[in-house]
């Protein structure tokens, strides 16, 4: 696969940044920049025998090869498509006795890659693998322990037979992963899956309120603009999630990218005071007293919270859930992030479990919260959304529902494109949901009975059961 479109960007130095992407030409939102593939890619560790290791599809059955007995694929059409990058790799799994880490199974497929091309640039690559930051001097004195850890298992499993690298490269090829390193999603872009490296999006700048969104499709990223960009302006992306205080968000990029970020959103502390808001009553707000003891028990409620969620005790998550709104939605208002974070928790589990009206109740106020703070074309509030159409669907509130699953359809056909899985099931929902409205119109008595009849053939659902892989940032760590 080739990179498409690069003619539309140049690189130059960004103040303050280094270097970065600008556009030699005007785009508007849903336009695609560029895309690229990766230049190489892994599945992650847990999920090694879940993913194709080829398309990165996570499917119950897959087929594994046959001499390494470690890589799965979707069928052989995907073997043989990934067989050039995995034939050095399967060799050298099967002399090692099993397979090593994902950042080292990256490390050596990148270095594979660069024995076969040389470490020049690549066809319509802008930056080559030497020249990207490895921020080498800011790891912290445990980085740097994991780093030659990492280096020496590394060296382990890197064959005699291959062209041999110097310490300090492998070093500089472990610290482009660890600062670079893409969240690759499966084939609808609801779970994180693997990680790969994608040299000209590693130019893209971060700001906090971006104007641009990356979206795997196809097996290539897509770089889509997601407000107008005018010729000569840079090009941006967020590394985290928005819904974070400035000061986290801030925090968050100096610990894991090294840089201070000093984006407007940030410097002025924009929405700051709608995340952290409290109801007022008759122009009164509650005491600090009330709020502190708000904020203790919903720590403690969001750590008894996690631990059901890992154990997968749903049951035990929705009642913390429900103790910690209770105490919540008199005293936070519903742009407040802690709130926030227990509605979509308890939504997305009340689904799971089949609660449809409660979870749509809840589901609501988090869409309600999600609009007043992330941009208009945010992925993960046009995710956020369909999920609640969905779960308004499943409820019966066909009106509620086929409104936001319109309303999504509006957003992801910007961030994703048409021919993106998700947007394409996203279309077949919006046609299926205006149908039974129009139905529903018409005679209320006969939708509902149709309805009860079509739900027990096959319902509409977006996943099997509340994810703990989640695409929250949009680089992924080690």
């Amino acid at each position: 696969m080739t990179v498409e479109n690069m003619e539309n960007v140049e690189i130059f130095n960004s103040e303050g940044k280094g270097r970065g992407l600008k556009v030699t030409k005007e785009f508007w939102p849903g336009d695609i920049l560029f895309a690229e593939p990766s230049y190489a890619a892994v599945v992650f560790d847990s999920l090694t025998q879940e993913v194709c290791h080829t398309c990165f599809r996570k499917q119950p059955k897959l087929q594994r090869c046959g001499q390494c007995k470690f890589a799965h694929y979707c069928d052989r059409t995907c073997q043989k498509e990934g067989w050039a990058t995995h034939k050095s790799e399967c060799s050298a799994i099967k002399n090692y006795g099993k397979g090593p880490n994902e950042n080292i199974r990256l490390a050596a497929r990148i270095l594979w890659r660069i024995e076969k091309e040389g470490g020049d640039l690549s066809e319509g690559c802008l930056t080559s693998m030497d020249d990207l930051q490895d921020h080498m001097e800011d790891l912290s004195e445990d980085e740097k322990k994991e780093l030659k850890v990492d280096v020496h298992n590394f060296l382990d499993f890197w064959p005699t037979t291959c062209r041999q690298f110097g310490v300090q490269y492998i070093s500089h090829i472990f610290g482009v992963i660890n600062c670079n390193g893409f969240t690759m999603s499966d084939q609808r872009g609801l779970e994180a899956v693997g990680v790969g490296i994608f040299p000209n999006l590693c130019l893209v700048n971060h700001d906090c309120w971006p104007n641009c969104t990356v979206i795997l499709n196809n097996g290539k990223i897509e770089l889509r603009a997601i407000s107008k960009i005018t010729e000569g302006e840079e090009l941006t992306v967020s590394y985290v999630d928005f819904l974070n205080l400035s000061q986290d968000r801030k925090k968050q990029l100096k610990q894991q990218y090294y840089f201070d970020c000093t984006c407007e959103h940030c410097t002025k502390g924009i929405k700051d005071d709608l995340m952290i808001a409290t109801i007022m009553e008759e122009g009164n707000k509650p005491s600090e007293e009330v709020v502190n003891e708000v904020m203790q028990f919903t720590k403690k409620a969001m750590e008894k919270i996690e631990k059901a969620r890992s154990e997968g005790s749903f049951h035990e998550v929705v009642k913390h859930c429900r103790e910690c709104l209770k105490k919540q939605e008199p005293v936070l208002a519903d742009t407040n992030i802690h709130q926030l974070r227990v509605l979509s928790i308890v939504s997305e589990v009340l689904s799971y479990l089949q609660y449809f009206q409660e979870a749509a109740d809840h589901a609501r106020k988090m869409v309600d919260g999600y609009q007043k703070l992330y941009h208009t074309n945010n992925a993960q509030l046009g995710m956020a959304i369909m999920r609640a159409g969905v779960t308004h669907w499943h409820a019966g509130l066909i009106e509620v529902g086929h409104g936001m699953i319109c309303k999504a359809y509006a957003i992801l056909i910007v961030t994703h494109g048409p021919t993106h899985p998700i947007t394409k099931d996203l279309e077949t929902m919006r046609a299926q949901t205006e149908m039974e409205l129009r139905m529903f119109q018409q005679n209320e008595y006969i939708y509902h009975s149709m309805r009860e009849a079509a739900l027990t053939n096959q319902p509409m659902k977006m996943m099997e059961g509340p994810s703990d892989q989640a695409i929250k940032d949009l680089f992924h760590r080690k």
